[in-house]
């Protein structure tokens, strides 16, 4: 039958998702249909095809070999459009469910969570936990890098790994290419294992755009730490200078824990072909705290961004207040959309970003040319300009967080593999809403009038930004 070979079944109507009860989000703008147009792989693979049959061999190489590059560069997630307008709040049940049902990760009871500011703060953490270790120690890391920090992570986890623990360790391959040989020699000869996720080889091109971001140590199964934070000589200190990022780690023991662990199995047997079992990296966790916590794993395998989705439903249901806290914001068309329409319902929305203290230039360009709907709707945008702002934060209402490794943008939503770490509780939100507000003391407010009048030569960046903004 024709409507089953479209993918169509019985009761469905094509215009059931343009009816009035279920609005789109997200109208694409001419300028960002070009731009999508230009980045699929399709019109230049017909422009090599004809090049070939021309004997135009030089545009045939061109256009096939861009082709290939914007297939390989194609988003593997794309954001919902419909069902992002919801009549209960943050405070519901059957928000609750709802998000456990979209994430397909359960919010669990009787965890603790320590928040820790700054590598003053966290580093201390993890190499006294890597110390008391007593089963096993994982990491999952898009960032180690050569430096003092990385050569004490290196010789405490070595000593644990010479006491017989096995140490594993999963670095992605492009963000820790520069670890350096004397901390790879110091892992290797202590008998850490050390691999490598989604090396580039020319039999990798497929899968070359996908990384894993996440941050993950975790402690016999049952302690672990995330956040913004990688290992490298940038997170030391108290973000004091330019030289000192600043930045914000969890510590979290309880079943919350069981998915950052699952998230790095999974990607070690991918990866190496060991499975992982039994009581050294799954033990009995016996509830410790009274918190309510609920750890997302986001990948592109599943074809859609778990914590894209988790990210708009939170803003969809707020009621009050939106605070975020992000270094690389860059809202998609449907995150705008969502974000104007919380203030229209009157919603207190701030958002905070990394500043002209900045380490990715097209990042930076992108989130800037991006601020104008925004400002003209009210919402209040920070740029934080003592040093980089990295952590990755949402406030929701004054009693949900969500606080991890993903960045407001494409890259971390369609191609990344991510972690964030949810938690319902009013004193936790309450605390990093006062972290916010003393961030905000560093901050310098965009005012509308100040990004119209910013140059030409400032647009002129912007617009050659604009186009690769899906891999910013």
């Amino acid at each position: 039958m024709f409507w089953l070979r479209l993918g169509l079944g019985p009761g469905w109507r094509r215009d059931d998702l343009d009816s009035p009860s279920r609005p789109q989000k997200g109208s694409l703008t001419l300028l960002t249909r070009g731009r999508r147009l230009l980045w699929s792989w399709w019109p230049w693979a017909i422009v090599s095809i004809w090049s070939i049959a021309e004997r135009h061999w030089g545009w045939a190489i061109a256009t096939g070999a861009f082709a290939l590059l914007a297939y390989l560069l194609e988003p593997a997630a794309l954001p919902p459009r419909y069902g992002l307008d919801h009549h209960f709040s943050i405070d519901s049940d059957e928000f609750l469910r709802t998000l456990a049902g979209v994430s397909g990760a359960p919010l669990t009871e009787g965890n603790t969570i320590e928040v820790l500011n700054n590598g003053d703060a966290f580093y201390p953490r993890m190499l006294d936990a890597i110390e008391g270790a007593r089963r096993s120690i994982t990491i999952e890391a898009y960032i180690y890098w050569a430096g003092e920090v990385g050569l004490l992570f290196a010789h405490a986890l070595g000593e644990r790994a010479k006491a017989g623990l096995p140490v594993k360790i999963l670095l992605d391959a492009v963000g820790s290419a520069s670890i350096g040989r004397e901390i790879l020699d110091t892992l290797d000869g202590s008998g850490c294992h050390v691999t490598w996720y989604n090396p580039v080889h020319w039999y990798t091109l497929g899968r070359l755009n996908s990384r894993t971001h996440r941050k993950s140590l975790i402690i016999d199964g049952q302690v672990g730490f995330t956040g913004g934070a990688g290992i490298a000589d940038q997170w030391l200190g108290d973000a004091q200078d330019r030289d000192h990022w600043r930045d914000i780690q969890v510590r979290i023991e309880g079943p919350a824990v069981v998915p950052l662990q699952t998230g790095f199995a999974h990607n070690w047997q991918q990866t190496t072909g060991e499975l992982l079992s039994g009581e050294r990296y799954f033990p009995d966790i016996t509830a410790g705290g009274n918190l309510r916590a609920q750890t997302i794993m986001s990948s592109p395998e599943t074809g859609g961004s778990i914590i894209r989705m988790v990210y708009y439903l939170s803003i969809v249901c707020a009621r009050r207040s939106i605070f975020i806290a992000n270094p690389y914001f860059i809202p998609d068309p449907v995150a705008i959309d969502t974000l104007l329409d919380a203030r229209k319902r009157g919603i207190d929305v701030r958002i905070m970003v990394s500043g002209i203290t900045n380490d990715n230039w097209l990042a930076r360009h992108n989130s800037v040319r991006l601020y104008g709907r925004l400002l003209e709707a009210g919402i209040e945008i920070l740029e934080f300009n003592p040093t980089m702002l990295h952590h990755k934060t949402m406030v929701v209402d004054g009693l949900w967080v969500t606080v991890g490794t993903t960045n407001f943008d494409n890259r971390s939503f369609a191609h990344n593999e991510e972690s964030d770490v949810c938690i319902v509780d009013r004193a936790v939100a309450q605390q990093f809403e006062r972290i916010f507000e003393d961030d905000a003391t560093e901050c310098a407010r965009v005012t509308l009038e100040g990004w119209r009048r910013r140059g030409v030569l400032a647009r002129t960046r912007e617009f050659v930004a604009s186009f690769l903004e899906e891999q910013a």
